[in-house]
C-alpha cells in the first residue's frame, strides 16, 4: 500500500470540478451536474468494499427520496486499477447492473479527483450545494451494520437541511469504511 498525501477539501470551500468517464460511456463534469441540480452528493465507492455493499440500498433510497427535489448522488470509484480502461469501466458497469444503481457511477483512473476531495475511505460522502460549495462530508449514517436501528442519518439530514436553507447541524462526521489504497 502506498501512502500519499490527500488534499483535503474543507467544509465551506469549492469542490474540485472533474471530467471523468462514467459507466454510460459519457464524460461527466461536476459543473454540469451543478447546473442541473440544487445539490450533488459525491460518494467514494469501491466494487469490493464490504461497507459499500452495506450502504448501497441506503444510497439508492436517498437518491430516490431526493431526486425530485433536485438532488443526485454520483458514485466515484478510484479503485478499479487494471491498467485497461475498458476492463475497469466494464467492472463498474457490471457492479452497477448487479446492484441496480439508480445514480451515475464514475471512474477516477488517476485518483486525482478522489484525492482532491480528501476521500480516505469507502464509502465517504460529500454534499455539494448548487454553488459548488462542500456543505457536508463524512458518513452516510451512524449504523453501517444495522440499517434498521435508530440512529443519525447524517447525509439525509444534511440534504434536508440544505433544501430548507437551514444550517447543517453536523457538517462533518468521522468516517467508517475501508481505507483507500493509493497508486504511485
Amino acid at each position: 500500500m502506498t501512502i500519499l498525501e490527500a488534499i483535503d477539501t474543507p467544509i465551506g470551500s469549492y469542490a474540485p470540478d472533474f471530467e471523468l468517464p462514467g459507466i454510460d460511456d459519457q464524460v461527466h463534469h461536476l459543473s454540469r451536474y451543478l447546473n442541473k441540480f440544487r445539490a450533488v452528493g459525491v460518494v467514494s465507492m469501491c466494487n469490493h468494499c464490504p461497507y459499500v455493499e452495506l450502504y448501497l440500498d441506503r444510497l439508492k433510497n436517498i437518491q430516490a427520496e431526493f431526486i425530485q427535489s433536485g438532488f443526485t448522488i454520483i458514485g466515484l470509484n478510484a479503485s478499479e486499477a487494471t491498467g485497461d480502461a475498458r476492463l475497469s469501466l466494464a467492472n463498474l458497469k457490471a457492479f452497477s447492473q448487479r446492484h441496480n444503481l439508480n445514480f451515475p457511477y464514475l471512474w477516477d483512473p488517476t485518483q486525482d479527483v478522489t484525492r482532491s476531495f480528501g476521500a480516505r475511505k469507502t464509502p465517504m460522502a460529500f454534499l455539494i450545494d448548487g454553488n459548488g460549495i462542500v456543505r457536508y462530508k463524512g458518513q452516510i449514517d451512524d449504523r453501517p451494520h444495522n440499517p434498521l436501528a435508530v440512529g443519525e442519518d447524517y447525509l439525509r439530514n444534511a440534504i434536508a437541511s440544505l433544501f430548507k436553507d437551514e444550517e447543517i447541524r453536523q457538517p462533518e462526521t468521522p468516517i467508517v469504511g475501508t481505507s483507500l489504497i493509493w497508486r504511485d
